[in-house]
């Protein structure tokens, strides 16, 4: 018996030890599957609170006056709001917008903002653009044939409207020339629907004729320029009035005209505000311009990019169609600039100074 005791006494000692240390064993097993310190966790939240948004701007062109103004007004009111943008311009080559729009989306950026130079071309970023996680804004000019998150621009519809109102009141019967722009994007479609829209009653009554409508290939000046001498041989110089699609090609006929010596004694209505114009407005060889506040569209388009971007919903109560969507649109409004209200729109505005636009 004393042996079985022995034993038995044995067997209790191993057991207990086996259980404490089966039981350090657990206890250890249990801190390292703890979550990481909450200093750690804290540092990783701050990181990401003071991380930038970033928001990519895909610009069409650089060419001409007035992107370039939306270029740094919309660095601007982007910056002021506390986020960085990056921008890229492709001076109308599709493929390189195509191109430098892929760049700002492999970067990460948090949201893309794009002027296209070709409104169809531009829907194959706005796929890419969405399956990264990415929203797309349109701005100015609208994307056709994609899912589109939201469009900004100006009523480019009543920038027709105020151009054909302007030149009608001057001269309600006649022969008008149309110069319209590039084909390829849906603001000049639109500009066009404006004027003809006015035009159109006119020209049912036989007291307006249009003699002449061509598009401006990229909106270049040059073609404008061929279009208006092609327009004036074709017609033997007997031209009542002339609608350009914007300040440049409006600028473009009247080199034409100028050639003719017709400048001056012809009404040109443009659009756009460019300081050429302006200045031909004064020196009383363009008729109108259509001023359209680009600062504040600039800053709505970077208010509403940063607020998209950090993933509010935006409301809006207008919607246009792109051809595959309703697209959720706001429209700023344009106004008309004669000589007559220069120093009150243009100038009041600080646009152009009143020194740069009286410049003899």
């Amino acid at each position: 018996m004393k042996q079985i005791g022995k034993h038995s006494w044995l067997v209790l000692v191993v057991l207990c030890l086996v259980g404490v240390i089966s039981g350090c064993y657990k206890e250890k097993e249990t801190e390292v599957s703890r979550p990481l310190a909450t200093p750690s966790a804290n540092n990783k939240n701050s990181e990401e609170g003071n991380k930038k948004l970033k928001i990519g701007f895909s610009m069409d062109t650089l060419k001409e006056d007035r992107w370039l103004r939306d270029r740094e007004l919309f660095r601007e009111a982007v910056e002021e709001l506390g986020a960085e943008v990056e921008i890229y311009a492709a001076n109308g080559d599709d493929a390189l917008q195509i191109l430098q729009a892929e760049t700002l989306i492999s970067k990460g950026v948090d949201l893309l903002v794009v002027v296209p130079h070709n409104a169809e071309a531009m829907a194959t970023i706005v796929k890419k653009a969405h399956s990264s996680g990415i929203k797309v804004l349109s701005y100015d000019r609208l994307i056709k044939n994609a899912d589109v998150d939201l469009y900004i621009s100006f009523d480019n519809e009543m920038v027709g409207v105020l151009q054909a109102e302007a030149i009608t009141k001057i001269v309600p019967k006649g022969k008008y020339v149309y110069i319209g722009g590039a084909d390829t994007d849906n603001n000049a479609h639109l500009i066009k629907k404006g004027v003809f829209h006015v035009l159109q009653p006119y020209i049912d009554k036989g007291n307006i004729t249009v003699v002449y409508d061509q598009w401006s290939k990229n909106w270049d000046p040059e073609y404008a320029y061929s279009n208006m001498e092609a327009a004036l041989k074709a017609n033997n110089k007997d031209i009542d009035a002339v609608i350009a699609a914007n300040d440049a090609t409006a600028g473009s006929a009247i080199k034409a005209l100028e050639k003719y010596g017709l400048a001056g004694k012809i009404p040109v209505a443009g659009q756009d505000g460019d300081l050429p114009a302006a200045q031909r407005i004064i020196q009383g060889t363009q008729t109108m311009t259509v001023y359209k506040p680009i600062k504040a569209l600039a800053e709505e388009v970077a208010q509403i990019a940063v607020q998209m971007a950090n993933g509010k919903t935006i409301s809006v109560e207008n919607k246009v169609n792109n051809g595959k969507v309703e697209v959720p649109t706001i429209l700023l409004s344009p106004i008309a600039v004669t000589k007559e209200n220069m120093d009150a729109t243009i100038i009041k505005d600080d646009f152009h100074s009143k020194e740069e636009v009286y410049k003899k």
